[in-house]
């Protein structure tokens, strides 16, 4: 049986058709996170209008360098992703486990580096409680959105680059066939969660720094 023949699923009638109804449903789950972070990027919006100067001063002390270096690992991680899923996609089996395995180091990479910033703000008290160093007292509510929102982020990465992982060590024992419909479910997942990345950087730490 050929590879492309042990990819289709019944009761898909072919390969492309398959792809579609994968994307399509992971594009529906999507739906749902979407709504999520919108809520909080929306919320996050409203109450930076009503406290503009807090949230600039607060906007201030975040690890603009940590920031920066996570957006290129992530920008990166998109680019081997994609990658991987060309290769997938023309059954080249050894270019897809070697840009899935990439593309989940880049994913570890990322929280290594966020767990060092995280580190540095710990250190600096910038967390809303009693020993929160910041004023006005608007400051503590603009770190209030950033732990909620890179903290869930996090998550999601974690989530994604757990994965990658499975999909990788399935593709290596050859369960699963490369050129199926998984990747594109894969790839779908890992680009979303770049893109918030993508919108929380600037929300995070560009605003107000001009």
């Amino acid at each position: 049986m050929s590879d492309t023949a042990g990819a289709l699923q019944h009761p898909w009638p072919d390969l492309r058709m398959q792809r579609a109804g994968v994307g399509l449903g992971m594009w529906m789950f999507l739906a749902s996170e979407v709504l999520f972070f919108g809520g909080l990027m929306v919320s996050y919006a409203v109450y930076r209008s009503f406290n503009e100067d807090a949230f600039r001063i607060a906007g201030a002390h975040a690890q603009i360098v940590y920031g920066s270096i996570n957006t290129v690992i992530l920008l990166t991680s998109s680019f081997t992703m994609t990658v991987a899923l060309r290769a997938a996609t023309a059954n080249v089996r050894q270019a897809t486990l070697l840009f899935l395995g990439i593309t989940a180091a880049l994913g570890i990479a990322f929280l290594v580096c966020k767990g060092l910033e995280y580190r540095e703000d710990l250190k600096e008290h910038l967390f809303p409680g009693p020993q929160f160093p910041l004023s006005p007292p608007a400051t503590a509510m603009f770190w209030g959105f950033y732990w909620a929102m890179t903290g869930i982020h996090a998550v999601h990465l974690t989530a994604g680059i757990a994965v990658v992982l499975v999909v990788w060590t399935l593709f290596k024992r050859r369960v699963i066939p490369v050129q199926g419909s998984t990747m594109e479910g894969v790839a779908i997942y890992w680009h979303f969660v770049d893109s918030v990345w993508i919108v929380l950087f600037p929300l995070l730490y560009l605003a107000g720094r001009s």
